[in-house]
């Protein structure tokens, strides 16, 4: 989210990325040199280094990877018919947010970041445009997040009236609500005025700092959903820890049938081969529910943790900077803003991971094409 921060936050990057437009004066030979303090130096014209390419092109890589990867989970889900109830929308939603951010929001990120002096240079229009799908599509994705944890915790914690056509409403009212409360949160400074996202006069195209717009939209967009993911992943391994004690209790009373054994051995012989039918039907059933719950458990708590990871460093930043009127250097700022947009290349991979239908369903997909 606000990549249009990178205008301001990433000097340190751009140092590494290209010269900027700074006042020098020319060498004997007409050559000049710029230094990371500003000085000029004679002897060589200014080139981009190793490691500016480097940096370059891993990022490239990365929204080329994050755009196809999700556009290849959103052909699978459309392709195969298996895929079109719950969860599999929610997924769907999801990566539709994420292959945005790759199209959309990314690309301008790194042309800003590249750009000379860190203006921007595509005008008003755009600039409006490039903010509120960055803010849009960033917050979608962070909330379908916190969807697929609710769909999740609920299926686990209540699968005897989490039926599937309460699923099925209920997955369709979360993936409203998203992009719903995205575009709100992205349209706010457009439709009320709130905040201005362009300066003409320092080529400046970033979303609003007004403070109270920075406090509702950082909580909207991040702090809101991040509660409710960590509650919900607490209930899980709540659940968890109750079923695993009710199934050690369940254990215990194997002693007074041993010893009803010995008294009556014939009668016995029907009520215990009774039993122990029953005992292992329910033994059965409980371990196929039990590793179903520990996978998605698994799936969730992942999920949760990269998305903690990737987000929680830019939103601090973004919530403290306009309140305090300071900043961190702009190498951190950048390096939280495009650790931000990696979680939208996570974000397939690891719900994918977790699900043999989709491997199944890519490896068919491609053999197909073949």
């Amino acid at each position: 989210m606000e990549a249009a921060n990178l205008s301001v936050a990433t000097a340190g990057v751009a140092l590494a990325l290209g010269p900027e437009t700074r006042s020098s004066s020319p060498s004997p030979g007409g050559v000049v040199v710029s230094t990371p303090g500003g000085a000029v130096l004679p002897g060589r014209e200014p080139r981009f280094s190793a490691f500016a390419v480097l940096v370059v092109t891993l990022l490239v890589m990365l929204i080329m990877a994050t755009f196809l990867w999700n556009l290849l989970v959103l052909v699978t889900i459309l392709r195969v018919r298996a895929f079109h109830r719950v969860p599999h929308n929610l997924v769907a939603s999801t990566a539709v947010s994420d292959a945005l951010v790759a199209a959309l929001v990314m690309p301008l990120s790194l042309v800003s970041e590249l750009s000379a002096g860190r203006r921007w240079r595509l005008g008003r229009s755009l600039c409006h445009v490039w903010i509120s799908f960055d803010v849009l599509c960033c917050t979608a994705s962070i909330w379908n997040v916190a969807a697929i944890a609710l769909d999740r915790y609920w299926s686990i914690t209540r699968h005897l009236h989490y039926t599937l056509r309460t699923r099925r409403r209920a997955s369709a009212l979360m993936i409203a609500l998203t992009w719903a409360l995205s575009a709100l949160i992205a349209l706010a400074p457009l439709l009320f005025g709130w905040g201005e996202a362009y300066d003409p006069r320092l080529q400046r195209c970033q979303v609003s700092q007004e403070p109270s717009y920075a406090v509702v939209s950082t909580c909207g967009a991040f702090y809101l959903p991040l509660g409710v993911v960590l509650f919900v992943y607490w209930k899980i391994y709540k659940a968890a820890r109750l079923r695993c004690g009710r199934r050690q209790g369940a254990v215990q009373p194997l002693p007074a049938t041993v010893q009803a054994k010995e008294a009556a051995p014939e009668a016995e012989m029907v009520f215990t081969a009774r039993c122990q039918t029953t005992v292992a039907f329910q033994a059965s059933r409980d371990s196929w529910r039990e590793q179903k719950e520990k996978r998605a458990a698994v799936m969730v708590g992942i999920l949760i943790g990269v998305f903690v990871l990737c987000w929680t460093p830019f939103f601090l930043a973004e919530l403290i900077s306009p309140l305090c009127a300071c900043s961190l250097p702009p190498i951190w700022k950048s390096i939280f803003l495009w650790l931000g947009y990696s979680n939208s290349f996570f974000n397939p991979l690891i719900y994918t991971a977790f699900n043999k239908n989709y491997n199944n369903a890519f490896k068919s997909l491609f053999t197909k094409q073949r």
